[in-house]
């Protein structure tokens, strides 16, 4: 019997093992790309999905938040799972957000602010402006001037004379807020003297305020409406162009000659900058879709909250706008956040 030498029955195994190796790697090739083909071809959403609100329970971007996730799960049949991650100004949970799966199962709700004034702000930003994109711009809402049941003055008028002559504790939903910056022209234009104490959202401000931990804050109105509709706090103001139809009797800045303190405050949702545009438009029209219901439009008039809706370039524009205005306003104030 002839048998082959060493080295040639070496070299057909080795042809052999090559051959092996190679048909398992197509093999496995074949099943990676099956199941990436199946998973684009799934059906949004195919499981929970994340509602990440970048500040604390409690406020009104929460109470959205929490009646938004009701409306898209009956909608969508998945479950939508709002979970709060405040700091910094909604820096925390938007970089959270910018840095997740652009899959869709990961949404931001939060306000403008941590778009629109924290990188005017803040020395460095932990995340880029093209990190995310705009998906909705729910509602607006203005500002109030509250003050504790403690305080004396009955009118803005009679607060600014006292903080005149007596320095005044002012709480804000944190630093770089609307209210922040509301505080700081207030100062500058009445020469009210105010010593800035911000809080992680709008909640706990408006405890500090109900507590007689600080003397006056300029919070957003949905926060501050409960409680001032209870006696438990008074507003001096509002920052809307036009009278709040929940307060009524409360008059605006522009009444009172202060019209550089007219703001507003958008509640708005992001997405990180690489989502598939299908599954933006899914979760889009969901949204759409929610906003019509006749519970989500009860729920923003109790919040003294304006329904806008806007998407897309109109969002994009007003984000943009809202941004520049603030820019202009930090630089002449020169305020800073380390």
């Amino acid at each position: 019997m002839t048998t082959g030498s060493p080295s040639n029955t070496f070299r057909g195994t080795r042809r052999r093992l090559a051959a092996a190796l190679a048909t398992c790697a197509a093999l496995a090739f074949g099943a990676t790309a099956t199941t990436k083909a199946l998973a684009a071809d799934a059906p949004y959403p195919a499981k929970a999905v994340r509602l990440l609100v970048n500040f604390p329970a409690g406020g009104p971007i929460d109470i959205l938040a929490r009646a938004l996730a009701d409306a898209l799960q009956k909608d969508l049949k998945q479950p939508f799972i709002v979970d709060n991650r405040p700091g910094a100004g909604g820096n925390i949970g938007a970089d959270l957000v910018a840095k997740s799966p652009a899959d869709g199962y990961t949404v931001l709700l939060g306000i403008d602010s941590t778009f629109t004034i924290n990188p005017h702000l803040y020395a460095s930003m932990p995340f880029a402006a093209k990190d995310l994109k705009p998906l909705m711009i729910f509602s607006s809402s203005g500002l109030a001037f509250g003050v504790a049941q403690g305080v004396k003055a009955k009118t803005l008028p009679e607060f600014i004379a006292q903080a005149k002559a007596e320095p005044a504790t002012f709480s804000s939903a944190g630093n770089g807020s609307p209210g922040h910056i509301a505080a700081e022209i207030f100062a500058s234009d009445t020469g009210a003297k105010i010593t800035h104490v911000p809080y992680k959202g709008n909640a706990p401000a408006v405890l500090a305020l109900m507590g007689d931990e600080v003397q006056a804050g300029i919070l957003a109105t949905p926060g501050l409406l409960s409680q001032v509709q209870a006696g438990k706090l008074r507003a001096l103001a509002v920052t809307g162009k036009q009278r709040s139809p929940l307060l009524p009797q409360v008059p605006t800045v522009g009444e009172l000659g202060l019209k550089g303190l007219e703001f507003e405050v958008l509640y708005v949702s992001m997405l990180p900058a690489g989502t598939p545009e299908p599954v933006a438009q899914t979760l889009r029209a969901a949204l759409q879709k929610a906003m019509a219901l006749p519970e989500i439009k009860s729920r923003l008039a109790s919040l003294d909250m304006v329904p806008l809706g806007e998407t897309g370039t109109v969002a994009s524009e007003h984000l943009a706008a809202s941004q520049a205005r603030y820019g202009r306003i930090v630089k002449a104030t020169g305020m800073k956040v380390d």
